[in-house]
């Protein structure tokens, strides 16, 4: 027996934006199989922003599928946890594909175009798996999966001065645009698909348009939105910003290993839908035990930042996993995202001592703070 030789990494994918951030100067990193802006300057800058006016964000990066046929709603409600036949057409909704153990392959967001139209957004980094995973739990109805990741563009404008920024771009009456909604729209005389939806816990939209006219958008966008303190926006500050919102991040909190009941989203599972699907059993299952582990928010007063991997402590010993951390922008400490024992949790909610919960951070328990999910709501 002999080992095989190393697989040649094949270059990362390049947005059809790849030009504007690199005239920008952005600090770009291969991110799932793509060359993706990190930062364009300081990561807490662009999260300010996104907080107080809007950020700019490509994100080209992400999957994109369509369902289409006179079977495809039905289709959709086997293949995924959710009820998309349920959805009206221009509507959205958030859901999850699972695998038979009731294992999560990948969080999505289902947009119904029309009534036998669907586009499914999945993860750059779970797109391999989700189109064919899609295209064989269709084979039975009458329905097309078909891999349009190619043929978008899509560039995200978020923040409290979103709204009033794209408006001028866009005859689009924005207040009637419901949040998890998607419509056929033009923007700065360009064909889109116009989305309410967003990553950032702020308001916002996506637009979902042609590559070949995402540079003009991008610039359309910028110069509207230059005096309202809108800036470009990399996968840093993205990444923050989710965590404050308390927002999962396959790979983290959710994987093949945990199911949506884990994460604390038994909400985006239907188990009495018509039909059943695939994970249905399993999750029913799950639905009736008692909980393995909880996701639970904690804060730190120290300056040391809880990571990916850092295990939480209960009165000294092992406790659980820290699955998100990062300094806080908005809250000025750190915080973090994390699974524990149960019976840690409920002891930590009622308030049985929180000086008994910390963070191992390089071979020092760090005090910790339970704080209710999310960190962070964006003023009603």
């Amino acid at each position: 027996m002999t080992d095989s030789a190393p697989a040649a990494h094949a270059s990362p994918r390049r947005t059809p934006l790849i030009g504007v951030h690199e005239q920008l100067g952005a600090s770009l990193t291969d991110f799932a199989g793509w060359l993706m802006p990190l930062r364009y300057g300081s990561e807490t800058a662009e999260h300010t922003a996104v907080r107080t006016a809007a950020g700019l964000f490509d994100l080209s990066h992400m999957g994109e599928f369509t369902v289409t046929g006179e079977g495809a709603a039905a289709a959709l409600d086997y293949a995924l946890t959710g009820e998309p036949s349920a959805l009206k057409p221009g509507r959205a909704r958030y859901t999850m594909i699972t695998a038979d153990d009731g294992g999560v392959i990948d969080d999505l967001i289902v947009y119904r175009l029309a009534d036998t139209d669907f586009l499914i957004v999945a993860n750059a980094g779970n797109a391999a798996v989700v189109g064919p995973a899609l295209a064989e739990r269709a084979a039975g109805f009458e329905a097309a999966v078909a891999d349009r990741t190619d043929d978008y563009a899509l560039i995200a404008v978020q923040g409290p001065r979103a709204a009033a920024i794209l408006a001028p771009l866009t005859s689009t009456v924005l207040d009637e645009v419901k949040y998890y909604a998607g419509y056929p729209a033009q923007v700065a005389g360009r064909s889109v698909l116009l989305a309410r939806t967003g990553y950032t816990g702020e308001d916002g939209f996506e637009i979902f348009a042609g590559p070949q006219d995402a540079e003009y958008l991008w610039e359309q966008l910028s110069a509207a939105g230059a005096r309202s303190g809108l800036i470009p926006a990399g996968l840093a500050a993205r990444d923050t910003l989710r965590l404050e919102a308390g927002m999962p991040l396959y790979g983290n909190e959710l994987g093949r290993d945990l199911t949506p009941y884990d994460a604390g989203l038994g909400r985006v599972v239907k188990l009495d839908k018509p039909g059943g699907f695939v994970g249905r059993d399993a999750l029913a299952r799950r639905a009736q035990d008692q909980p393995l582990r909880q996701l639970i928010g904690l804060s730190l007063q120290s300056r040391r930042i809880p990571r990916h991997g850092y295990t939480v402590l209960w009165d000294g010993a092992p406790a659980g996993t820290v699955t998100s951390g990062a300094p806080s922008p908005t809250l000025g400490v750190p915080i973090a995202m994390a699974y524990v024992r149960p019976d840690v949790a409920a002891s930590a909610v009622a308030g049985d001592g929180q000086s008994r919960l910390a963070v191992d951070i390089r071979g020092r328990a760090e005090p910790a703070t339970l704080v209710e999910l999310p960190f962070y709501r964006r003023p009603a």
